[in-house]
């Protein structure tokens, strides 16, 4: 969505696109305005962050509570609250992630449902080397190549680099091939 400004020639008002405004982030006054237009792009990145989209819609939930109850501020200190959450996703992901690591093994494992339902992408190689790499380079793959931000955006969006995002990129790319590579060869031998 542009924003146009009027040039008047001849009288009569022509609207021609304003790039200054296009590049601006786009202004909600209520919380519930910026969560019904950002919640669908934010659980498509919740699920490529998590992997599952019900630990995308618990991620974007637990986020979306913590911004709600300090809107104001958000919007007045950070000028762009879609970069703002997107960080604050992929910072509690790699924070639970970090905490889920550390669980302590059992002796006995607990009971499983014969019925949980399977995720569509459990068997896709692609999806399984996504799901593999380490939570920074998986969130700037899928900033990058699922949401189509520039590394600008993205280095903003996380809060580090430029350089810290080719080098994620570059890691993550890296691994996904190796990984691609040996997935098909062991498929076809």
């Amino acid at each position: 969505m542009t924003a146009a400004a009027p040039v008047i020639s001849g009288g009569e008002p022509t609207w021609i696109p304003d790039a200054r405004a296009a590049a601006e982030p786009r202004v909600f006054a209520e919380f519930g305005d910026f969560v019904t237009a950002s919640l669908p792009g934010l659980l498509r990145y919740g699920h490529a962050l998590t992997g599952n989209p019900h630990d995308a819609a618990d991620l974007v939930q637990t986020v979306l509570e913590k911004i709600g109850s300090r809107w104001s501020y958000v919007q007045q200190k950070t000028g762009d609250p879609l970069a703002y959450v997107r960080r604050s996703m992929a910072n509690a992901h790699v924070s639970r992630w970090r905490r889920t690591r550390r669980e302590n093994l059992v002796a006995d494992l607990p009971d499983t449902s014969p019925c949980a339902p399977n995720d569509p992408f459990e068997h896709e190689p692609l999806w399984q080397a996504l799901r593999n790499l380490p939570p920074r380079q998986r969130a700037v793959v899928v900033l990058r190549y699922y949401e189509g931000l520039s590394e600008a955006e993205i280095a903003e969006a996380l809060g580090v680099s430029q350089g810290t995002v080719k080098s994620q990129a570059s890691k993550a790319i890296a691994s996904l091939r190796t990984k691609l590579k040996h997935g098909e060869g062991s498929e076809a031998g």
